[in-house]
């Protein structure tokens, strides 16, 4: 099977993108992704895993394509990864895929880390009964993972979990700064964890957040949250070439 089918075939278990403000309907209620969430899922994970290299020029003719989605949901997710940095506009060429900056990721993280520790204690404390055996679930799957040096299974369970916390935190302007920054950090990683990060040891550390929000520890959740963002934060400075 090859990777776009791969990834056309990837269903996450949570439905159709809702605000994470509201409570999660049955799941006999819940619709399946439209044709723009197919495509932008599709897009997003290209850009993270470098199918779609930093600096590369996308258009929308190719993209509808290569996806077999059509043109109008293709524009509106490339829109949507304009908004979060994946892609620059180029007025009457098209999209090119966003070049890494090191330092950027560096002021990212420093936001990242107020907003992302008051996700992870709201999911602990406001988190259905459904969303604490999913919680669970992904903790078994980052430890599985960390095992196996697997890094495809963690980059696709850690877009999971994040998508989970801000649905179970219920904040939607939390919801709403943490989805512009989860794209950018998990491409940083994915292009940068061979040469400086320890995967095994990220996903023992996203195992331990899980953990702690599916048992409704909010001070746990928070000092793994802080745990894992040290660790990331070391790993992001150790790509630098210059002194910081």
């Amino acid at each position: 099977m090859s990777t776009d089918t791969k990834i056309g075939a990837r269903r996450r278990t949570m439905g159709s993108r809702r605000s994470p403000a509201t409570s999660a309907p049955p799941a006999a209620a819940q619709r399946p992704p439209s044709q723009t969430d197919q495509a932008y899922d599709q897009l997003e994970e290209l850009i993270v895993t470098l199918q779609l290299p930093p600096g590369s020029p996308v258009t929308e003719a190719k993209l509808v394509e290569r996806l077999g989605i059509g043109r109008t949901p293709v524009r509106e997710a490339l829109q949507r990864l304009a908004r979060e940095n994946l892609v620059v506009t180029l007025p009457q060429r098209g999209y090119l895929v966003s070049h890494i900056d090191v330092r950027m990721q560096l002021r990212l993280l420093e936001t990242r880390r107020e907003v992302e520790r008051l996700i992870a204690r709201c999911a602990a404390r406001r988190a259905s009964p459904e969303e604490r055996e999913r919680f669970d679930a992904l903790a078994d799957t980052f430890e599985k993972a960390s095992r196996d040096n697997d890094a495809t299974t963690f980059i696709r369970a850690d877009r999971e979990f994040n998508e989970l916390c801000l649905e179970a935190a219920r904040n939607e302007f939390a919801a709403g700064a943490m989805q512009l920054m989860h794209g950018l950090s998990r491409r940083f990683w994915y292009m940068h964890w061979r040469q400086a990060a320890d995967m095994p040891v990220t996903a023992r550390d996203h195992a331990v957040m899980a953990r702690a929000i599916a048992k409704g520890d909010e001070d746990g959740a928070a000092r793994a949250l802080d745990l894992l963002l040290d660790g990331i934060a070391a790993f992001t400075k150790a790509t630098l070439t210059t002194d910081f």
